[in-house]
C-alpha cells in the first residue's frame, strides 16, 4: 500500500459517526449512505509571517492541508482579488489552470488517488468539476471516466474529451448523471473522484477563503456571497473560517449568503421553509437554467449547507434567468467574461440591494469561453 497509510486520517460520517479508512475507496458511509467528512485538524502556525517564499499556490497553506507534497500540482491558486464597488470585489478563480475554482477540490482528488493507485477514476459533473478531473488525472497518469448531462456546453465536454478522459453523456438531468457515476463507482478498484462525497474537495476549496484572508491583510470581509449547488464552495468557505477563528487568526466569522437560481432552487426553498434539510421532491421534469453549474435538484450535504448559512448568520438569495442575463452582459462591459453560473453572485447583490452592510466579496467562477453568452 502506498505511503499514504502512514500520514492519512480516516473519513467520518457526519450523521452516525461511522467511520473508513482512506484506502479503502469506500466513498460514501455503509451505514445512512450519505457523504464522508474527514477526521482533521488544522495545524498551528499559520500567520501571514510565514507566507512570503513559499510556493505561489494553494499548497503554501501546508498547516491547514490534509496532504502535502504534491506530485499532480498544475499551480492552482493564488487567483487576484478585483474591486467592482467601493464594498464589493471579486475573486477572479477562473483564471485557474482549467478556467475554474473546481481546480481547489479536484487537484486533492487527484493527488489523493495517486497515492492509492486505483485501476480507475471516475466522476460526474456538470462540466467544470468534470474538466477539472480530468485535467488533474492526465496529470496523474490515471484512467478517469467523467460521466455528464445530455445538453452540458460543448466547450466543456471538448475539454473533458482533451485531457483523455471517456466521457459518458447520460440523459436525463444532473441527478441521472449522478446515480450512473455512483453505480460505477461501486465497482471494484474504483476512486470515485466526487466533489459531493469527498471531503478532500472540501479541504481543497476551502482555500479559496485562506486566500482571501492572506490578500486582505490576516482578516475577511463582512460578507462571502458564494454560488450553491452542491455546496462545495460554500462548505469549504465555511470549512475555512471555521478553522481561522479556532487558530485566533480571526475574530469574527463573516456571512455566508448563498445564491441559487430561481429555477432550480432546493435549497432556497427549504431555507425559507425553516426547514433542516430538503423538502420533499416535487413531481414533473427537472427545471433548467442558465446557470447550469448549480442546476442541483437534490444536494447530498442539503443539512449541511443550510445549517453552515444558518450558523454564520447569512441567507438565501435566488435570482431570474433575465437577472443572469443582464448580470453577465454587466460584466462583460466591465471587462470581465464569466460563464453563466459564476456571474449569479453579481446578479443577485450588483444593484447593492441585497449586500447587507460592509464589505462584500463574490467568485468569478468559471470562464466565459465555457458556456458563451446567455442567449
Amino acid at each position: 500500500m502506498p505511503d499514504i497509510l502512514a500520514t492519512m486520517t480516516t473519513y467520518q460520517c457526519p450523521q452516525d459517526g461511522t467511520r473508513s479508512p482512506i484506502s479503502a475507496l469506500t466513498w460514501r458511509c455503509p451505514v445512512c449512505r450519505g457523504p464522508w467528512d474527514l477526521d482533521f485538524r488544522a495545524a498551528p502556525g499559520l500567520t501571514p509571517h510565514v507566507l512570503p517564499g513559499r510556493a505561489n499556490s494553494l499548497w503554501r497553506y501546508e498547516e491547514i492541508l490534509p496532504l502535502a507534497a504534491p506530485e499532480v500540482s498544475l499551480g492552482e491558486g493564488r487567483t487576484p482579488l478585483v474591486p467592482l464597488t467601493d464594498t464589493v470585489s471579486a475573486k477572479l478563480d477562473y483564471l485557474m489552470p482549467t478556467l475554474s475554482f473546481k481546480d481547489r477540490g479536484a487537484v486533492m482528488l487527484a493527488e489523493l488517488a495517486r497515492r492509492l493507485a486505483p485501476d480507475r477514476v471516475v466522476a460526474d459533473s456538470s462540466g467544470n468539476a468534470g474538466t477539472s478531473i480530468a485535467a488533474y488525472c492526465a496529470r496523474a497518469a490515471l484512467p478517469c471516466t467523467v460521466y455528464v448531462p445530455e445538453g452540458t456546453s460543448p466547450k466543456k465536454t471538448e475539454q473533458i474529451r482533451a485531457h483523455g478522459a471517456v466521457l459518458v453523456t447520460v440523459p436525463g438531468g444532473r441527478e441521472a448523471t449522478a446515480l450512473a457515476a455512483r453505480a460505477a463507482a461501486d465497482e471494484p478498484g474504483v476512486f470515485y473522484a466526487s466533489h459531493v462525497f469527498n471531503p478532500y474537495f472540501l479541504h481543497g476549496t476551502k482555500t479559496y477563503v485562506y486566500e482571501l484572508w492572506e490578500d486582505l491583510g490576516g482578516r475577511l470581509p463582512d460578507t462571502l456571497v458564494v454560488p450553491v449547488g452542491n455546496g462545495t464552495l460554500l462548505l469549504g468557505a465555511a470549512l475555512a473560517t471555521a478553522e481561522l477563528h479556532a487558530l485566533g487568526l480571526i475574530a469574527d466569522r463573516p456571512r455566508l449568503v448563498a445564491v441559487q437560481a430561481e429555477a432550480v432552487s432546493p435549497l432556497a426553498e427549504a431555507f425559507r421553509a425553516g426547514a433542516e434539510d430538503l423538502l420533499p421532491a416535487g413531481s414533473g421534469a427537472p427545471a433548467r437554467t442558465l446557470a447550469e453549474g448549480i442546476a442541483i435538484p437534490r444536494p447530498p450535504r442539503a443539512r449541511q449547507i443550510l445549517a453552515a448559512v444558518r450558523g454564520s448568520g447569512g441567507t438565501f438569495l435566488t435570482v431570474s434567468e433575465d437577472e443572469i442575463r443582464d448580470a453577465q452582459r454587466d460584466l462583460a462591459a466591465r471587462g470581465f467574461y464569466v460563464e453563466t453560473t459564476g456571474v449569479a453572485c453579481w446578479a443577485a447583490v450588483g444593484d447593492g440591494a441585497a449586500r447587507g452592510p460592509g464589505s462584500v466579496v463574490v467568485p468569478f467562477c468559471g470562464a466565459g469561453v465555457k458556456t458563451g453568452m446567455a442567449d
